[in-house]
């Protein structure tokens, strides 16, 4: 199948899907300005209640578990480093402020922490303890996960994901052959997909830095943090192939961005 037609079945399906393009923050210090291609029948709010079921579905087992940590020293230390992170969220989304907000730890060795649509955060024990995180490093990891929810960047995902779907049934409707389409799926997948996960990736480590330099936490601690996680991670895949920037080129891209933050730390400091 010629190219022109692939293109305009991804063209097509993206037209009657209705696509938008927007941009869901502002931003910020670190000048994230990224437009981002959202389906308008695929809206946050249902993407937010889709996300707060797993998220309660997620909790429910490890309290049947005995691993949801409420009252302990751990669980109150991520409260409040919680606390002081999303009272700046208003500076990137100001009705991100008045989201249902919510906090959880939950016991676990799994480096691993998030913040799903909506503002529903979990962290798990064992990224804590095993890379023994100092509080701005904690804050560094939250920040960064805090952002992806500002971003909107489970619902970009979903949206692009929805589009392949959508070119592949209009594809199939015009008689593309299987190959061709594998073809327009694989074209998608690593020149649209893969590397905005990456861009996706950047844009919450450079607002994730801001939110914590505005909370009080040294930005310095980013640089840290991804040397304890490179150093936990062993090898690592190509980054060309990856969702995920390469741990040096992370560490350099939030060096150069700490000088742009430090006077936001330096003034919540004072």
């Amino acid at each position: 199948m010629p190219k022109r037609n692939i293109l305009s079945v991804l063209v097509a399906a993206s037209l009657m899907a209705g696509c938008q393009a927007v941009n869901t923050t502002s931003g910020g210090a670190v000048g994230v300005e990224r437009k981002q291609y959202m389906f308008s029948m695929l809206s946050t709010e249902q993407v937010n209640q889709m996300y707060a079921q797993s998220y309660q579905e997620t909790l429910s087992e490890a309290a049947s578990k005995g691993a949801l940590e409420k009252n302990s020293a751990i669980s109150k230390r991520i409260n409040a480093i919680a606390q002081r992170l999303i009272a700046q969220v208003g500076v990137f989304r100001p009705d991100a402020a008045q989201w249902d907000w919510d906090v959880n730890v939950i016991d676990s060795e799994e480096l691993n922490a998030n913040c799903g649509p909506g503002g529903k955060i979990i962290f798990y024990t064992g990224l804590v303890e095993k890379l023994n995180l100092t509080d701005d490093e904690i804050a560094a990891v939250m920040g960064h996960e805090i952002a992806h929810a500002l971003r909107e960047h489970g619902r970009e995902a979903m949206s692009k994901a929805y589009g392949v779907q959508m070119a592949t049934q209009l594809g199939s409707a015009f008689g593309v052959d299987a190959g061709s389409l594998q073809l327009a799926n694989m074209g998608v997948e690593y020149l649209m997909t893969l590397p905005n996960s990456r861009s996706n990736e950047n844009e919450a480590d450079l607002i994730g830095l801001e939110l914590a330099a505005r909370a009080g936490y040294n930005p310095k601690a980013a640089i840290s943090l991804w040397q304890k996680m490179a150093s936990a991670g062993g090898s690592a895949p190509p980054e060309f192939m990856s969702t995920h920037p390469s741990s040096s080129s992370r560490i350099e891209a939030l060096r150069n961005t700490v000088p742009k933050v430090m006077p936001l730390y330096e003034q919540a400091r004072r």
